[in-house]
C-alpha cells in the first residue's frame, strides 16, 4: 500500500536517487533489484534527468511525481493518494492526471483518490464515493449516482452536479 499525502515528507538534502534508495531499503529492497526500481520509476515520472538535483530545489509537481516513483519503488498494489494535483499549474496537474490514469491502467494499481477537484475526479475516477460530513452516502460509477438523484434521461450531468444534490438532500 503507497500513500501519496497533500505535502510530500521528502529529505531536502538528498536527490530522488539517494531517497529512492532510502525508501527501498526501508521496504526491504536492495542491490540491484533496487536500482533497477529506481531508474524504472524515474523514467516512468520523468524525473530521470533531474535525478541528480537535490529535492529540495524541486518544484511542488516534481515532489508529485517524485511520490508516484515511490509508489512504483514499492511496487505498491494500492495508492492513496490525497490532493495530488493541489498547488499544480495547469500543465503539471494534466501531466498528474495521466500519471495516475496510467497507474491503474498500465501498472494495475488501484487508487483511492481524495479530492475537492471535482471536475479532475470526474476524469479520473471509474466509480465514486460521496462524502458529507464523514459519511459515505453514495457510491458508484458516475452514471448511477446520477441516475439515482436525476432519473433516466439523455442529459448529462457533472460530478459537481451530482454532488450538489445529495449535498442538499443531506
Amino acid at each position: 500500500v503507497g500513500y501519496l499525502q497533500e505535502h510530500m515528507g521528502f529529505y531536502a538534502d538528498l536527490n530522488a536517487r539517494q531517497m529512492l534508495g532510502f525508501i527501498g531499503e526501508l521496504n526491504g529492497i536492495y542491490g540491484k533489484a533496487a536500482d533497477e526500481r529506481i531508474e524504472a520509476s524515474l523514467q516512468t515520472v520523468g524525473l530521470f534527468d533531474e535525478a541528480e538535483k537535490k529535492i529540495g530545489a524541486y518544484s511542488r509537481g516534481m515532489r508529485q511525481r517524485l511520490g508516484i516513483a515511490e509508489l512504483l519503488i514499492k511496487d505498491s498494489k494500492v495508492a492513496f493518494l490525497d490532493e495530488p494535483t493541489l498547488g499544480l499549474d495547469p500543465d503539471a496537474t494534466n501531466r498528474m492526471i495521466e500519471m495516475i490514469q496510467s497507474l491503474c491502467r498500465y501498472e494495475k494499481i488501484t487508487v483511492l483518490l481524495s479530492s475537492h477537484l471535482l471536475h479532475q475526479v470526474q476524469k479520473i475516477c471509474h466509480r465514486i464515493g460521496i462524502m458529507i460530513k464523514g459519511k459515505m452516502v453514495a457510491q458508484g460509477p458516475m452514471d448511477q449516482l446520477a441516475k439515482e438523484k436525476f432519473g433516466v434521461g439523455k442529459e448529462t450531468f457533472s460530478l459537481e452536479e451530482i454532488y450538489m444534490k445529495y449535498f442538499q438532500e443531506a
